[in-house]
Formats: structure tokens, sequence, C-alpha cells
């Protein structure tokens, strides 16, 4: 098997090369929108991760249980 091309394609044509091309280094650095979206998933992460546990509480589900054994009892 050859070494791997000495340089990049003209126009990468493959999603592989156009994926291997992509200069998201640059983006990251030049572009603010993807230092928010950083800080965004770290500052809401903890949030949702609340809400996630608050929803699934033992008491929760029990009460969501009985709601929908309500409603389906209801529709028969």
């Amino acid at each position: 098997m050859s070494d791997a091309p000495a340089r990049p394609m003209k126009y990468p044509y493959t999603i592989s090369a156009k994926i291997a091309q992509f200069p998201m280094k640059y983006y990251v650095q030049n572009q603010w929108i993807w230092r928010y979206w950083m800080a965004g998933i770290l500052v809401s992460a903890p949030i949702f991760y609340k809400i996630h546990k608050l929803a699934n509480s033992p008491e929760n589900v029990k009460i969501w249980a009985e709601n929908k054994r309500k409603e389906e009892a209801s529709h028969h």
C-alpha cells in the first residue's frame, strides 16, 4: 500500500475527505458561536440534570403512574 497523498485534494468530493479537510480549529477560534455554544452546554447541564432527577424521583414516578392509570381507565 502507498502512503497518504502529500497534498490534500483540490476539491474533496467524498464525505470523509470533506470532514478531514474541514478547518474546525479555525472556526472554533474565530467565531463567537462556538464559544457560547460550549459555555451554554456547561452552564445548562447541571440545570437539566437537576430537572431530570426531580422528574424521575420515586414520588413523582408514582404520581405519574397513577395519573396514567386514571387516564386509561377513563378511555375504556
